[in-house]
């Protein structure tokens, strides 16, 4: 099975205006929330564990935007974010999950069992080597893909999947993580990006499990619930949302035209967002 086309990498501007920096003491005083949390306009609900908090997408935009110093709307569509509840957004050890919602219709599951992942990530290799003279000629760093960090995983049971990856930035001594949580719902996939660094993984998978098992679409948006004949399908499956997410877009060729920020290198997440007329967006968060 060969995936073409899904991983382009590219820069598309340096952040410009000054970063805003916060000691510990001038950190915002949040409000967070435990328990049971709805996601969005009730597509999701969340039962939190114990030693997890929320911040809802007003305070999550203060953290992506003015504490991690990311330009003006990359904060668009997330729709909160989840921090250990000992864990300080602004600590230099710290790690959290964003939380979005990419409305691309039902997710068929039936390559699950068919996908070579030993294959996939070489292809996921390929491709991001030869996006790197493209990203040098643009004056940033080239991006190697190490491997799997955890293998992918997918459950069909709770039509839950995860994996996470290793990559490395030229000049950084710090690998990056890349962990990634998907539901898969009747009508869309909930998308949770853990943004940490390689130091972060073993804590990571060690709260991972109980963390997946908490977060489940509500009723009418369930993957059992979907409407053969009358639901949206959408036009990648399982492999496809691994590699990027993008099968239609690599079909239309318009993935080519589209330019990925890489803000800086330490830690950094990817938000797909699956338009209805079928291309993606890639956003790369860095925390500062």
């Amino acid at each position: 099975m060969k995936i073409k086309s899904l991983y382009f990498f590219a820069a598309i501007a340096l952040v410009v205006g000054a970063v805003h920096i916060f000691a510990a003491d001038q950190a915002p005083s949040f409000k967070w929330k435990t328990g049971k949390i709805e996601i969005g306009d009730n597509i999701a609900v969340m039962n939190l564990p114990g030693d997890f908090r929320y911040l809802d997408p007003k305070q999550s935009k203060t953290v992506i935007e003015d504490l991690w110093g990311n330009p003006e709307g990359s904060a668009d569509g997330v729709l909160g974010m989840i921090f250990p509840s000992n864990m300080n957004p602004i600590a230099d050890d710290s790690w959290g999950i964003v939380i979005t919602y990419e409305d691309s219709g039902f997710v068929k599951d039936d390559d699950a069992d068919k996908i070579d992942y030993d294959e996939l990530l070489s292809t996921m290799k390929e491709e991001i080597k030869e996006s790197n003279p493209e990203r040098k000629k643009a004056g940033y760093s080239s991006i190697e893909l190490v491997g799997w960090a955890t293998p992918p995983h997918y459950d069909k049971a709770s039509h839950k999947l995860f994996w996470a990856k290793e990559l490395k930035f030229e000049g950084s001594n710090e690998n990056t993580l890349n962990y990634n949580f998907r539901i898969l719902g009747r009508k869309g996939v909930l998308v949770l990006n853990a943004v940490s660094g390689m130091k972060q993984l073993k804590d990571i998978e060690s709260k991972s499990a109980p963390l997946l098992a908490s977060v489940n679409f509500s009723d009418g948006n369930r993957y059992a619930e979907y409407v053969p004949g009358k639901d949206r399908v959408a036009e990648f499956g399982i492999a496809a949302l691994i590699a990027g997410g993008a099968a239609a877009a690599a079909k239309t060729g318009l993935l080519k035209s589209l330019w990925v920020g890489i803000l800086a290198a330490k830690k950094f997440i990817i938000i797909g967002l699956i338009a209805a007329a079928g291309f993606v967006k890639k956003f790369f968060f860095s925390k500062k």
